[in-house]
């Protein structure tokens, strides 16, 4: 599938916009993440967390947040499978160009929105349940803004240009440019031609990955490998004897 030619770009293939935005930007924003993250573990390891609000709702939680959570998981093995894998690959697995790109379509359309509505009911959830609100700092609106507009841009990519569109074949040129940052050796070019949603897309994410330390989506990074070593917690029955309070009459076992 051959891709179209975007009527609209973010900056010609040799400019300097170009190289700000698809060669500084993503090297910026790689150091900001990696660096952040280490900062942020060194000097503020107690808040490394969700800051769970369970205890105040729970009945829309346990609706959005598995639905965001798988969602998003499948969102991330689809990109690293199209982003990192390259198109030679999978043709020389056998899988057709033809197959993979309706599964892809299929998969990645349905995991988006699946995590757009699990985090729709989790906003919701956010905004209208009152201890939750109060709750909410002004770094978590503007992440949930920055989260919401990378998954907003990238479906309306994937249904803009493979839905409506006439299709377009993003492992010619976004996924080699994506690869070509990590070779050292970044080819601008590949991304100055794609449409502008993928573009947006694409800066969207970039900005979200260097704010991603500062926020509490680094609980994505966490296990808690600790509960496989970590010892027994013995609990034991309170002696009436020292409480507060005299245990109330009832019955009382005889024998």
């Amino acid at each position: 599938m051959t891709a179209p030619s975007p009527d609209l770009t973010l900056a010609a293939e040799t400019s300097t916009g170009a190289i700000l935005l698809w060669v500084v930007l993503p090297y910026l924003s790689l150091a900001v993440f990696v660096l952040g993250h280490i900062w942020r573990y060194r000097y503020d390891k107690f808040g490394w967390t969700t800051r769970s609000s369970q205890l105040y709702e729970n009945r829309l939680l346990r609706i959005g947040s598995p639905l965001f959570h798988f969602g998003i998981l499948l969102v991330l093995v689809g990109h690293i499978g199209g982003l990192l894998i390259p198109k030679s690959w999978t043709e020389a697995a056998g899988v057709s160009e033809h197959t993979y790109h309706v599964t892809a379509v299929t998969l990645g359309t349905a995991a988006g929105v699946c995590t757009l509505g699990g985090l729709a009911i989790l906003i919701y959830r956010r905004r209208t349940v009152g201890p939750v609100f109060s709750a909410t700092t002004r770094n978590d609106k503007a992440m949930y803004v920055s989260l919401t507009a990378t998954i907003v841009l990238g479906l309306a990519a994937t249904v803009a240009a493979n839905i409506v569109g006439g299709g377009y074949d993003y492992r010619e040129t976004i996924s080699p440019w994506f690869r070509s940052i990590f070779y050292v050796r970044p080819d601008p070019a590949l991304m100055a031609g794609a449409p502008i949603l993928f573009q947006l897309h694409a800066i969207s994410a970039l900005l979200l990955f260097a704010a991603w330390p500062f926020t509490r989506l680094v609980h994505m990074l966490t296990a808690p490998l600790g509960y496989l070593t970590r010892p027994y917690i013995v609990y034991r029955s309170r002696d009436v004897g020292l409480g507060a309070r005299a245990p109330r009459r009832g019955w009382e076992r005889v024998g």
